[in-house]
C-alpha cells in the first residue's frame, strides 16, 4: 500500500505541479516528513488509496494529452530546473518499474516463489 501511496504523490508531483504549474498539494507527503508518509500505512484504507492512485493517473493523462508535444516542459520549482514531458515519461517508466521491482522482492518474501 505504501507504493500505491507513493505513486498517487510522484504522479501529482510531476505532472501536476511541474508539468501544469499546479500548486496542488501533495496527498501523502508533509513538509517535515517528505520521505515517510506515504509509507506510513498502519491505518491506510486500502481502497482509498488505490481510488487516490487512480484519480491522480487520470489526471496525468489528462494534463499529458493537453500538451502540444514531447518538447512541452514544466519548471520543478524548488530546483527551478525545466522538465520535459519527455524526460517525464521516461522518469515514470523508471520509477514505476523500480517500485515493481519492489513490489516482486516482497512477494517472493511473502509466497517464497522467484521469477
Amino acid at each position: 500500500m505504501g507504493l500505491v501511496r507513493h505513486l498517487t504523490d510522484v504522479e501529482l508531483g510531476w505532472f501536476a505541479r511541474v508539468l501544469s504549474g499546479s500548486d496542488d498539494s501533495f496527498v501523502y507527503w508533509q513538509g517535515d516528513a517528505p520521505d515517510g508518509a506515504d509509507f506510513d500505512v498502519e491505518d491506510a484504507d486500502a481502497e482509498e488509496s488505490l481510488r487516490l492512485w487512480h484519480s491522480a493517473c487520470d489526471r496525468s493523462r489528462e494534463i499529458a494529452d493537453g500538451c502540444e508535444s514531447l518538447d512541452a516542459f514544466g519548471v520543478h520549482r524548488p530546483t527551478g530546473e525545466h522538465f520535459s514531458l519527455r524526460w517525464i515519461l521516461a522518469h515514470m517508466i523508471q520509477e514505476y518499474a523500480r517500485h515493481n521491482g519492489h513490489a516482486d522482492l516482497i512477494r517472493e518474501r511473502i509466497d517464497g516463489r522467484t521469477g
